[in-house]
């Protein structure tokens, strides 16, 4: 590369930089926290308005086209689709985000936080959005912004992009969607954020994710009954379902359904992971439990390599009140994360098959949402370079995950669409997102912009796997 273009280069990347220092990205993310884009409810018109007042003019100052269609299920939540042609014998990238945002909880935040209202403190940017996903995006469109001005007016690549509205409760429709205007998505590599990194100060790219399948189990008999005119001779519902859950997961978390354990983590994958610390130095870490999981295998493995299943929620007569009564029903809300080669399919019958063989047959079995697993093949010129471009931008060698513990939609874009995936994150582990106290890092969003900035930079140049293909 010659003196000339790398100089350019860290002009894109400077403007990135004084896009964050001047409060510019800053303002935008107050602005953008402040419209209430909760996806629980699809009719939500605060989704369709953070996509035509926050990303279309963003997008449009690129230079693209911009549309907003109804989802794939034709229940509400818009998606946003975006498109810039320079030239055809450019490479092609899509890059992706999510607008929508978990409930406030509003009054369960810190004192004197608001979930709506961006608060700095320190280090630290709090509001509803802030990591997951506004402020990932964000940092993306600014990055992206930065290469247009760096290079006179073109980002010397062609530009997809698809904002949507619906991926915090499973985005609905979205294959669908993919699939109706794949004309309009499909790209030589799909780049996109979400997640965090594996650790606070380490620049990361992880390649897929770990997919999900909810599952809910329910014991039940003929109404409550007196405890002591009929306790003993009664079957409890309570105790019925907590015994089934324990021939599932034992004391010590390990999964003894084997048809929804894992094949043997591949040694590509024990490879990656060899040197990837999970759960250290960072800020608002819970304590890692290490004799809980798996045994023989690393915190890395577990997270990322292997399946788990966890109750998430579980009832029985009325907790909060409790009466002296054999209660009518019990139920126990689960989720299966699992890895790319798991029967994810079949995880209904398996665990139907289970319970009937421990003696569970009044337990029914119910299946909710299914996300499948996905993993770029790590071997991808792709991933070497996006892991060079990282490395250049920051002279760290960038942390390499086969796939995120947890699930994001990227079976939309590996199988539907058919691309490599590469993810940048730009939250952290403790960022709280999906709790009270989210919050992104001042810090990682100034590393964010001129991470990207690199990449997008880098991707008008030649030697992209595109231009080499």
């Amino acid at each position: 590369m010659t003196s000339e273009s790398a100089t350019t280069r860290q002009h894109a990347i400077d403007l990135a930089t004084e896009h964050v220092d001047s409060g510019a990205f800053l303002a935008d993310l107050t602005r953008r926290v402040a419209v209430r884009t909760d996806s629980t409810d699809p009719d939500n018109p605060a989704l369709g308005e953070y996509l035509c007042t926050e990303i279309a003019p963003a997008v449009e100052a690129l230079g693209a086209t911009t549309r907003i269609v109804p989802a794939g299920d034709g229940g509400g939540h818009p998606a946003l689709l975006a498109s810039l042609e320079e030239d055809p014998a450019l490479p092609t990238v899509l890059v992706y985000g999510h607008a929508d945002v978990q409930p406030g909880l509003e009054g369960r935040w810190s004192e004197g936080l608001d979930p709506w209202l961006l608060e700095v403190r320190g280090d630290r940017w709090y509001g509803r959005g802030t990591a997951d996903n506004k402020g990932q995006h964000g940092a993306n469109l600014a990055a992206l912004a930065a290469v247009r001005q760096a290079r006179g007016g073109r980002l010397g690549f062609n530009l997809r992009l698809l904002v949507e509205t619906a991926e915090e409760v499973g985005s609905p429709g979205l294959r669908e969607l993919a699939a109706a205007h794949r004309d309009e998505l499909t790209a030589d590599v799909l780049i996109a954020s979400d997640g965090p990194r594996a650790a606070t100060d380490a620049p990361t790219v992880f390649l897929g994710s770990r997919g999900v399948v909810m599952l809910t189990l329910t014991a039940e008999r003929d109404g409550s009954h007196h405890s002591g005119n009929w306790g003993g001779l009664l079957r409890n519902p309570a105790t019925e379902l907590v015994n089934a859950l324990a021939t599932l997961v034992d004391g010590r978390g390990r999964l003894l359904v084997d048809a929804l354990r894992p094949p043997p983590v591949p040694d590509a994958v024990r490879e990656l992971l060899a040197d990837v610390t999970v759960g250290e130095g960072g800020p608002d870490n819970p304590q890692v439990d290490d004799a809980w999981g798996e045994p023989g295998l690393s915190r890395a493995e577990r997270l990322l390599a292997w399946n788990t299943l966890e109750v998430l929620a579980m009832t029985a007569g009325t907790p909060e009140s409790p009466v002296g009564a054999v209660p009518a029903s019990a139920v126990a809300h689960l989720q299966l994360r699992f890895v790319v080669g798991t029967d994810w399919r079949s995880a209904a019958d398996a665990l139907r098959a289970h319970l009937d063989a421990h003696g569970f047959e009044r337990v029914r079995v119910d299946v909710g949402g299914q996300v499948p697993a996905t993993r770029t093949d790590p071997t991808s010129p792709w991933v070497t370079w996006v892991r060079e471009s990282l490395r250049r931008t920051t002279s760290r060698q960038p942390v390499l995950l086969p796939n995120l513990g947890g699930t994001l939609p990227n079976d939309v874009f590996a199988d539907v669409l058919g691309m490599p995936t590469l993810w940048v994150p730009h939250s952290h582990p403790g960022c709280r997102q999906h709790a009270p106290d989210e919050h992104l890092l001042a810090g990682i969003a100034r590393e964010a912009v001129q991470l990207m900035a690199g990449v997008f930079w880098d991707l008008g140049e030649p030697g992209t796997p595109a231009r080499t293909r």
